[in-house]
């Protein structure tokens, strides 16, 4: 495999930037300790952690980047069956969270968890990486695969390993880092996270960068093809070496014991109440001021104050996933549609899938904007602009963002004519039987024939066309056998540049900041102490269900135009944000702090009134036992006397 050495020697020094930008900031955290051993000890810990995510997440975004083009191009798939599979894909990655969450907080904990999923991981990776390799199949060399079921069965075992792994450490990486701080380490702890969320940020920009460069590249053993095994390589090698820095600090981390899984016990809450109102449901019974009330039989009150609080919040992501439907169709349909137009910028030549790298750029340059320009101005202006009422906006950004690809989508079809039935290169029957016939990327294609003389005919292909080849009955081999060639042109070139993508890349992004930023705050601000984590999985699950839902419309909608479909989108998530902002409405902030203060509070008096009632439930018990065996003394000296 060839790779550029420039390229190669650029990546490196990118990549020996970040760690050691990473491993500088690591270094201020001032931990409060004795001894020095210790504060080693713990940057050393810091530092092996954020590596891990930093990898972790190039090795999930890389590959993420390129692989919608990987099921177009390498297994041949249409267009609507490679986002069916690549948001099926997104899906469980987004489904496996609380399945991870689970096993760490109730059998392995989050250290054993993170390794052994870890290791699933990159096994994913290199079997993806295994996948892509054409000439594992291409017998006769001709650069095409002759089993494809083979590649198509290796890469759906590589991604549900992959899903498994990245979905399974997702909620254990962040909270095991925060577990090697002590509770007086509050402000080292805002740094660690501060840190750890910038390399996840940097990890992801520079792999949507550097994978599409990779996949770019020409590479083979028999045949020269696109590089789909180097792109899914690096990102393999990416997340094993996450897993060696992991493992290397085991001996150094703070490793807490499993103490069992809040979301098991909210769902068992739950699962009671609702069991227990469906045994009282008779109308005899008296009806209680919530439903969840019905759990008081088992469970305490203040647990079941928590489960309302979490339920209320949980109610309103209800509509959310149609934000995430429009939101991860930028790695699907904006990137096939990247596919169709002019990547020149000049000397500059951009691939369809680096598109994807406009959102990270932006995401850096509005965050601050919004936090210390937009909020504070809007706040001057004595507007209430409350969480919920960002979320709205949000979601109407993202749907003028699909507006706006409707609208170049429309300017595409107008550029390009329906393409023709027949094959790109046709061969006259009678020179079949004697020549072979081969194409390269390169554009430049070789004719030969049994004596092994050459004829080389190049060919420049713009971005999109295609063209059919005829080789022509008068055609002879020599210094000008290009004239026995004749290209005839199917498609013309894309004319229609990929710039005018930006902007609905710049809106789907502003809406992203105003919508995700400000939901995840407001998600942990009406979420009660200890269960924090049951939101942060009801909202990740609003992002599976969300790439569901794309499923469910590529498939069913069947619209002839890309650009109806698009409108389609837009339109259902209008009116899903007209129903969130009714909801947003009617709801109620809450304080769970201070709710939590007053059910503390008033734990003391309930569990004495409950100790008095014990005692005189346990008085009168003893009273009529002693009656009981008053009156059983009396029938017996009855009986006596009577015998007598």
């Amino acid at each position: 495999m060839h790779v550029n050495s420039y390229f190669k020697t650029k990546c490196t020094n990118i990549c020996t930037v970040i760690i050691a930008c990473v491993q500088v900031v690591t270094l201020k955290i001032h931990i409060p300790v004795k001894k020095t051993r210790k504060i080693c000890t713990h940057k050393m810990t810091i530092f092996f952690i954020v590596v891990n995510e930093f990898c972790e997440r190039f090795s999930y975004y890389g590959m993420r980047a390129v692989l919608v083009l990987y099921f177009k191009y390498f297994l041949k798939w249409d267009d609507d069956f490679a986002t069916t599979i690549y948001h099926t894909f997104v899906a469980l990655c987004y489904l496996t969270p609380i399945l991870g969450a689970i096993v760490a907080d109730s059998w392995l904990g989050k250290f054993k968890t993170i390794v052994y999923l870890s290791i699933v991981y990159a096994l994913g990776q290199v079997v993806m990486a295994v996948s892509a390799i054409h000439d594992i199949t291409d017998a006769n060399r001709d650069g095409t695969p002759d089993n494809m079921g083979f590649h198509i069965a290796l890469s759906m075992v590589g991604l549900l390993l992959i899903a498994l792994g990245t979905g399974g450490i997702k909620p254990c990486v962040a909270a095991f880092g925060g577990d090697q701080f002590a509770d007086d380490q509050e402000k080292q702890r805002s740094t660690f996270f501060s840190i750890f969320y910038l390399s996840i940020n940097a990890g992801s920009l520079l792999s949507t960068i550097i994978t599409p460069m990779l996949r770019a590249q020409e590479c083979g053993i028999h045949s020269q093809q696109k590089c789909y095994p180097l792109a899914f390589g690096v990102p393999a090698a990416l997340m094993v070496v996450a897993l060696i820095v992991f493992i290397i600090g085991s001996g150094m981390y703070n490793k807490t014991a499993p103490q069992g899984n809040i979301l098991v016990k909210v769902c068992k809450c739950i699962g009671f109440a609702i069991k227990n109102r469906y045994r009282h449901r008779s109308s005899q019974y008296p009806k209680r001021v919530h439903w969840m009330d019905w759990a008081e039989e088992k469970y305490d009150k203040l647990l079941i104050a928590q489960v309302k609080m979490v339920l209320k919040v949980l109610f309103l992501y209800i509509p959310l996933p149609m934000f995430w439907a429009l939101f991860d169709q930028q790695g699907s349909r904006w990137t096939l549609q990247a596919t169709t137009m002019d990547g020149n910028f000049g000397a500059l030549v951009i691939q369809p899938d680096q598109m994807q790298t406009v959102n990270p750029i932006l995401i850096l340059i509005l965050v601050p904007i919004m936090d210390s320009v937009i909020y504070p101005l809007i706040s001057k202006c004595k507007l209430n602009f409350t969480p919920l009422k960002r979320m709205t906006v949000g979601m109407f950004f993202a749907a003028l963002a699909f507006v706006a690809a409707a609208l170049v989508q429309m300017q595409i079809d107008v550029r390009k004519p329906p393409s023709k039935t027949h094959s790109y290169y046709n061969i006259t029957t009678s020179l079949c039987s004697n020549w072979c016939f081969s194409c390269y990327v390169s554009a430049h294609f070789k004719i030969v024939n049994d004596a092994g003389v050459e004829c080389i005919y190049s060919q420049e292909l713009g971005f999109g066309s295609s063209y059919t080849l005829l080789i022509l009955p008068n055609f002879t081999f020599g210094e000008y056998c290009h004239q026995g060639i004749k290209q005839v042109l199917d498609i013309e070139p894309n004319t229609f540049h990929m710039a005018w993508q930006i902007p609905q890349y710049f809106l789907m992004t502003a809406g992203e900041v105003v919508f995700s930023v400000t939901g995840l705050e407001f998600s942990y601000s009406q979420a009660p102490s200890n269960m924090k984590s049951v939101l942060q999985a009801g909202w990740l699950l609003t992002v599976a269900v969300g790439n569901i839902i794309v499923l469910i419309v590529a498939e069913a909608a069947k619209l002839p135009d890309q650009w109806a479909e698009y409108i389609l989108f837009a339109s259902l998530l209008v009116l899903v944000c007209i129903i969130f902002a009714i909801m947003a409405y009617f709801y109620t902030y809450t304080d769970p702090a201070k709710i939590e203060a007053e059910f503390s509070r008033n734990e003391p008096e309930d569990k004495k009134r409950k100790s008095l009632e014990m005692s005189r439930k346990d008085s009168l018990e003893q009273s009529k036992e002693r009656r009981e065996s008053s009156d059983s003394s009396s029938d017996e000296d009855e009986c006596k006397q009577t015998k007598i």
